[in-house]
């Protein structure tokens, strides 16, 4: 019965298969079911925060016109949307006038009534300082981690090196950007003395401010995870007799990623925080240089234009943060990997 079992049910399975297509019709995935699940799933978790979002601009709205300052109310979400709309309009005309002044002279020059060529002179518009506030911090973010990361590992490594360096870290870390900014004004001024350098001195100094306040951060969590890293590894790469080189890359760096990267996401937001009051005071052409020439303006669109780019600045320290969250989910899933 046994074999006689074996030797039919193949057949018979046989026959379901090269009937199943003609008798039964083919189930497609059920795309509106799935569709719906993903909305149900995802939209619990957006909830919370639209109706936070909600609340929030709700009260703003409300409260706004009770608060009276020197250039008249405090503006709403409408009001603060409209000036971002003319802020991305200005920044739209300077585009258009900047290309045509080079149109015009190129046809000068082509003419033979201009001999030399002259670079745009106009004044930076909004979206042009953020721009140069993302480079700014980025320059400053990128010099802080080079710093951080040997010096934390260091540390991390050796108990001698963490006792030295310790009192230094516990004694800078909290030092604020508005007290290095002055030092650094004065270094940067004496080092950079050319006529046309290739960075400006405010662009160089907002950075160096930057790094200054950004690094420690980075510092203290490559330490720590330097540090904790499980002495059976070490053990083995004793026994493997690695070299320093290797134990570095093959045994330490990998089990202290994880603390990097969230030093390197402190040292980001915290850059960009710094980076605002660095810009005011270096009159560096960005985010916090629009915030201070609008508070001197004192024009009745100053307000709702300040209160726009204090929008953007959160907005933007949002992304960089959700950006350094992907790449450290990139880089552990590829070390796991």
């Amino acid at each position: 019965m046994a074999t006689a079992f074996a030797d039919i049910e193949p057949v018979e399975q046989a026959q379901a298969v090269t009937e199943s297509p003609m008798t039964a019709p083919r189930t497609s995935p059920d795309v509106p079911g799935r569709l719906q699940l993903a909305i149900a799933r995802h939209g619990k978790a957006l909830l919370a925060p639209l109706l936070g979002i909600a609340v929030f601009l709700g009260l703003w709205a409300a409260l706004a016109p009770m608060v009276q300052t020197s250039l008249g109310a405090l503006p709403g979400p409408v009001a603060v949307a409209a000036q971002g709309g003319a802020l991305f309009e200005e920044w739209q005309a300077a585009g258009e006038a900047k290309a045509q002044f080079y149109a015009d002279q190129d046809a000068r020059i082509a003419a033979g009534t201009q001999a030399i060529a002259f670079d745009y002179s106009g004044s930076p518009t909004f979206v042009d300082q953020v721009f140069t506030s993302l480079e700014t911090v980025a320059l400053g973010f990128v010099l802080a981690t080079i710093l951080a990361v040997p010096i934390g590992l260091a540390a991390g490594l050796s108990p001698m090196v963490n006792a030295a360096i310790n009192p230094l870290v516990q004694i800078m870390k909290p030092v604020s950007p508005l007290a290095w900014l002055p030092i650094v004004t004065m270094v940067v001024s004496a080092t950079i003395t050319s006529a046309d350098p290739m960075l400006a001195k405010s662009f160089v100094i907002s950075a160096i401010v930057v790094m200054l306040c950004s690094l420690w951060p980075t510092l203290i969590n490559t330490a720590i995870g330097a540090a904790s890293i499980d002495k059976d590894l070490l053990n083995v790469g004793r026994v493997l007799r690695l070299g320093p080189f290797q134990k570095l890359t093959k045994l330490v760096l990998p089990s202290a990623l994880p603390f990097i990267f969230t030093g390197m996401r402190l040292s980001l937001g915290v850059g960009w925080m710094v980076l605002i009051a660095a810009e005011m005071l270096a009159q560096n052409p960005g985010l916090g240089k629009f915030v201070w020439d609008e508070f001197q303006n004192g024009s009745s669109q100053s307000l709702a234009r300040i209160m726009f780019a204090v929008v953007v600045i959160g907005l933007i320290g949002f992304l960089l943060d959700r950006v350094m969250m992907s790449l450290q989910a990139l880089v552990s899933r590829n070390r796991t990997v």
